[in-house]
């Protein structure tokens, strides 16, 4: 298998393009605080870029594009649910969590639920961020092998160490200009991909002509699988921790709503864009496979409309590994390092927080090439941001309801029966997103009436008297 050179050599060149913006990048990070959160205040249209660049990963892209092949425009929901998250966001959460001056989503539940619920959201949020970062590697790496004409290994430790290393040297400025790049790298991709395929199939007017009816329609995927795509999106906004540490980069509250409105308007294009050129796909290829859809369409294409789309694709790989690098690294430098040095900054954070990043960065990459299976409990992340999006709502919206002891078996028991039930094969078509959500509102719901009934049966006892007989 020889490889595309043309296709390799602007691939490269992106890639030296993003270590010359790291360098350009590492002067600002001189300190642990400066590293994890940037160095300076950045423009809501920037920020938007980077929360749709590390939103459409791989999984989402190709993902939708796959779908598309057999369920239409309706795959284009995958992608739309994040954007319905985001207007969400903007509306309720993107001010508060900014005036709260938290920049991970462990602090932000401690301040309602307490250190044990810290410990444990941290923990669990650093082991969801490094599964995800196993299947973007998996299945981006094996994409771009093909596309590349590489073998698989070589394509996810490169594109691994590439965009692991980029992020330990800028930390996250390196990551918010990068991820623009990216943003506009995917975005031209998508659009050179929809152009090409549509040319194609002879216009809209044709492909309407050569493909059923439902593939055109806004539920052909069903509403239950829409409705999963929401909990699962909208919950994944609310409590993702690089969403919280890229509103914290700009100035106020106002500017962090926007940011989020902007990010919600790149989103809904991008998917309905993707979700078209997987039908094109499915109509130029019959039979094929929807994993295969891409890439032969890709190979149909010129060498030079190949690598635009290529650079797309490989963007969308690094916009989402450098996101998930920074948010577990600034976990484990917040909430673990810093108290073991009581609290306070020392010559060796920086230090700590670099080489976390690239730790962090580079562990997933042997399980991507030795155990994909692996992939198979991918949804763990998506659960897990649900559930805790239901903790951050209570805790900005009704602190009075949920006591730091419901929060942390909130946790443990969405950890347990989500994954039972996902093991069970989400019986009764019921899916396991469903599960997280529902556990904390049950959790502490019921803990709200024992504490109730706990206070009415105090009140009812009578006051000792004080007088003597």
């Amino acid at each position: 298998m020889q490889p595309n050179w043309i296709v390799l050599s602007l691939t490269l060149a992106y890639m030296a393009a993003m270590g010359l913006i790291s360098l350009s990048a590492r002067r600002y990070a001189r300190s642990a605080g400066s590293f994890t959160s940037g160095g300076t205040r950045y423009p809501a249209f920037l920020i938007g870029f980077l929360l749709m660049s590390e939103f459409i990963g791989t999984a989402a892209s190709v993902g939708t594009t796959q779908t598309a092949v057999s369920v239409g425009l309706s795959a284009a929901w995958n992608i739309v649910a994040l954007a319905i998250g985001f207007v969400l966001y903007a509306c309720f959460l993107a001010h508060r969590f900014k005036t709260l001056g938290e920049n991970t989503i462990s602090g932000a539940l401690a301040r309602a639920y307490g250190r044990p619920t810290k410990l444990a959201t941290s923990v669990i949020m650093i082991f969801a961020l490094q599964i995800v970062a196993v299947s973007t590697y998996a299945g981006g790496g094996t994409i771009l092998a093909g596309l590349l004409r590489v073998d698989r290994t070589t394509a996810i430790i490169i594109t691994g160490a590439v965009a692991t290393l980029y992020v330990g040297m800028g930390g996250m400025r390196s990551v918010i200009y990068t991820n623009v790049l990216h943003a506009l790298v995917k975005y031209i991709g998508i659009l050179v991909a929809a152009a090409f395929a549509l040319s194609q199939v002879g216009g809209l007017a044709a492909l309407q002509a050569q493909v059923p009816p439902r593939m055109f329609a806004a539920d052909t995927v069903g509403w239950a699988q829409i409705f999963a795509w929401l909990v699962a999106g909208i919950g994944a906004v609310f409590s993702t921790q690089y969403v919280i540490q890229a509103i914290n980069t700009v100035e106020d509250g106002r500017t962090a709503q926007a940011a989020s409105f902007y990010c919600a308007v790149l989103l809904i294009p991008f998917g309905l864009l993707a979700a078209l050129v997987g039908v094109c796909a499915g109509a130029l290829l019959p039979g094929l496979p929807p994993i295969q859809a891409l890439p032969a369409l890709i190979a149909r294409m010129g060498d030079l409309l190949a690598a635009i789309v290529v650079a797309g694709l490989a963007g969308s790989l690094f916009g989402t590994i450098s996101a998930l690098s920074i948010g577990a690294a600034t976990l484990l430098y917040k909430d673990f390092y810093l108290p073991l040095r009581g609290g306070e900054e020392t010559r060796g954070s920086l230090v700590f927080v670099r080489v976390a990043t690239v730790l962090v960065g580079l562990a997933p990459i042997p399980l991507a090439i030795y155990a994909p299976d692996i992939l198979k409990v991918t949804f763990l992340a998506k659960s897990l941001r649900t559930t805790l999006a239901v903790l951050v709502l209570f805790a900005f919206y009704a602190p009075h309801v949920a006591r730091p002891r419901s929060a942390v078996v909130s946790i443990l028991a969405s950890l347990v029966l989500t994954i039972g039930w996902f093991l069970a094969g989400d019986p009764f078509g019921i899916d396991n997103a469903y599960v997280a959500l529902v556990i904390p509102l049950v959790v502490m719901g019921v803990d709200h009436l024992l504490k109730g009934a706990g206070t009415r049966a105090q009140e009812a006892v009578p006051a000792p008297s004080l007088s003597r007989e």
